[in-house]
């Protein structure tokens, strides 16, 4: 078969007509074997080479060997099904440029603020599955605990407090856990947990108060709450976001080195 002339093919059913020299451009595929009567999988039925195979993704495997580039559509989603297929061909061209895809593809990141409220104590714990994200949120939250100063000369009867400023516990890489309100300590005095989140100034003991800048300053990083769940009995609420975390590079339409033309100019600035 001579590499201009045409081929026809029916991919599950689907007809595909272009040019022979299409489909060898890798001597190594298994198309190669196709139109050379190699391959004992495919049979040939009223002169059109039959493969039993998605004829849907082949229309991007077909693309890809004419334009020597990936490009598919904004809302495609079936990338494995299609490495599968690129398998199936001996592509490896095209399966690395699809291994390269996957990991461009943007990926969520998930976060949970579960709020717990007993008499005067709220308490906070702050999940999520990118670490980097409470590394943020860490360094916008400062509890401050009342401390009584020492007593000096000229101090009135009533005991001076000092407000010492604490991060957040840090569980593990992925939470973070807080508190605020009154706290009672082990001399039987009660002290108060302020909450400060950045960029606001304010140091405020409510929960509820506490509770709401939190979630403000959660929906401006990116996130979008997704559900919410209250429980009256327990007096706790889970509040579940998600943000979608945008690849670097948008575009991965890479042509291939094999299809590269290098002119002569270019050549001689490699060596």
């Amino acid at each position: 078969m001579s590499s201009e002339d045409l081929v026809t093919l029916n991919v599950g059913g689907k007809i595909f007509t272009t040019k022979s020299a299409t489909l060898r451009q890798f001597p190594a595929s298994r198309l190669v074997r196709m139109l050379d009567g190699r391959d004992q999988e495919v049979r040939m039925i009223g002169g059109q080479i039959f493969v039993d195979r998605d004829g849907v993704l082949f229309s991007f495997i077909l693309e890809f060997l004419r334009t020597h580039q990936l490009l598919l559509p904004t809302d495609f989603s079936d990338y494995l099904r299609l490495q599968r297929e690129a398998f199936f061909y001996e592509l490896d061209s095209l399966v690395d440029l699809l291994n390269q895809e996957l990991l461009l593809q943007p990926k969520p990141v998930l976060l949970e603020v579960h709020f717990l409220c007993r008499n005067t104590q709220a308490f906070f714990r702050v999940f999520g599955s990118c670490s980097k994200t409470i590394e943020i949120l860490t360094g916008k939250i400062t509890v401050f605990v009342e401390q009584p100063s020492a007593p000096s000369w000229s101090t009135s009867s009533f005991p001076q407090m000092t407000l010492l400023p604490l991060p957040p516990q840090r569980p593990s890489y992925h939470d973070l856990v807080f508190q605020c309100g009154s706290d009672s300590t082990s001399d039987n005095q009660t002290g108060i947990r302020y909450v400060s989140i950045k960029p606001d100034n304010r140091k405020l003991a409510n929960g509820t108060n506490v509770l709401g800048l939190l979630i403000d300053t959660v929906l401006k990083e990116g996130f979008h709450l997704v559900t919410r769940t209250i429980s009256s009995e327990d007096k706790t609420e889970c509040y579940s976001f998600e943000r979608t975390k945008r690849p670097q590079v948008l575009t991965v339409n890479k042509t291939l080195k094999p299809e590269i033309t290098t002119m002569p100019e270019q050549a001689q600035k490699k060596k």
